[in-house]
């Protein structure tokens, strides 16, 4: 039990208590009403996305930068057999761009290949991706034609 000789005190904390349940309970409710997010297709469960992006390293030539690849294989090695490119994109100032689909299994394959083949060419850096289209597309659904 509170004591205080301010009993505004233990009534403010009482009222606040009772604010932050029902601002619970509001937000609870709320997200009870939320539509889910549309989920993958059944054709890509189990399959992940992978966005790399190959930074020129530029202390060296380009030349010399395609010299290494070569050295170390990178174009007979990158990407691995069977795992799909979706983009390849130079970033003009930056390097490449690499977006790949494969199997969430063959992800370790898929770096080994970068780590073997594109490093001191490249450095390196790896984000896992997804397709934010259909979402994107139900969320514009109900806005006015001027903003879609």
């Amino acid at each position: 039990m509170l004591t205080t000789r301010h009993p505004a005190l233990i009534l403010l904390i009482c009222l606040g208590g009772a604010a932050s349940l029902a601002g619970s309970i509001e937000a609870a409710s709320a997200q009870a009403v939320t539509p889910p997010l549309p989920g993958p297709a059944a054709a890509d469960a189990g399959l992940l996305t992978l966005t790399i992006f190959l930074k020129h390293d530029e202390s060296q030539t380009l030349d010399e930068i395609n010299d290494r690849l070569r050295r170390q294989h990178f174009y007979d090695t990158f990407p691995p057999q069977g795992v799909e490119v979706l983009a390849w994109n130079v970033l003009m100032g930056v390097g490449q761009v690499v977006t790949l689909r494969f199997p969430a299994e063959r992800l370790r394959e898929v770096n080994r290949a970068i780590e073997k083949t594109a490093w001191g060419g490249y450095r390196t850096e790896f984000y896992p991706t997804y397709d934010y289209r259909p979402t994107a597309s139900k969320e514009r659904e109900g806005l006015p034609s001027a903003f879609k």
